[in-house]
């Protein structure tokens, strides 16, 4: 779906700013992450820049990686813009090759439950292990656990809504699909002109099941150590989430 003078590039940055880029209950434990680690830091999955530009405020040296271009180009632009220096990198988790080495990597939201199963994420944290400096860190969110809609959870979230230029976008999660091994997140995203007229499509992205003990193990084999874990609190649009530390 497209509005009138938004070309695909242009409704990928809308969409993604609009679903995932208001969060911010995480921003703090990301900024006290990077003060204690020291740069420079690799955020991953990094997008139009939600963390990426707030650790570069704060002086943070920062590298974005992340798999669409259209959000990086985004993201330089609001770097440019802002006057800061950051360097971008379009590249898949899975697979990544960046010679160099990180004191602070950081998988932030749900990065590690869009890989596609065990073995994405063990190919992303053998990378993740192989870019970090000795005793260096390495941070993975992960989502608490996601409930459909039943008998007690009747009504969906409110929509996430943003008007510019007089069009109206809104993405409504519509259902939530448990499966064995994950989870299926629906959306209908919508476009309203000003003159009133109305388009929507469907979105859907999958989320692995995944909780902290399962990471846990599956980091060690692929050669980090676990270093603890902390929580960041639901908010009253989003649910919460577990960090899982590891040094490297």
């Amino acid at each position: 779906m497209s509005a009138e003078g938004k070309d695909a590039a242009a409704m990928a940055v809308l969409w993604h700013d609009l679903e995932c880029g208001r969060y911010g209950a995480d921003l703090a434990l990301w900024q006290a992450l990077a003060t204690d680690a020291g740069s420079p830091v690799l955020d991953v999955g990094a997008g139009t820049g939600r963390v990426a530009l707030a650790l570069a405020r704060a002086g943070h040296e920062v590298v974005a990686l992340d798999l669409e271009a259209d959000l990086l180009a985004a993201l330089r632009d609001r770097a440019s813009a802002a006057g800061l220096a950051l360097e971008t990198v379009q590249g898949d988790a899975r697979s990544f090759e960046l010679g160099r080495r990180f004191g602070l990597i950081l998988a932030p939201m749900q990065t590690v439950q869009l890989l596609g199963g065990a073995d994405g994420r063990g190919a992303f944290l053998r990378q993740a292990a192989h870019h970090l400096r000795p005793g260096a860190l390495f941070a993975c969110a992960l989502a608490d656990a996601l409930e459909g809609f039943d008998a007690e959870h009747t009504q969906p979230p409110l929509p996430d809504i943003v008007e510019e230029d007089g069009w109206v976008y809104a993405s409504q999660p519509v259902a939530v699909r448990i499966e064995a091994d994950g989870a299926v997140i629906e959306r209908i995203r919508q476009a309203v002109a000003p003159d009133g007229r109305r388009s929507a499509e469907g979105d859907a992205i999958r989320l692995d099941r995944l909780d902290a003990t399962m990471l846990e193990r599956e980091g060690a084999a692929a050669g980090l150590t676990p270093a603890g874990r902390r929580r960041i609190e639901p908010t009253e649009e989003h649910v919460g989430s577990e960090v899982v530390l590891f040094h490297g």
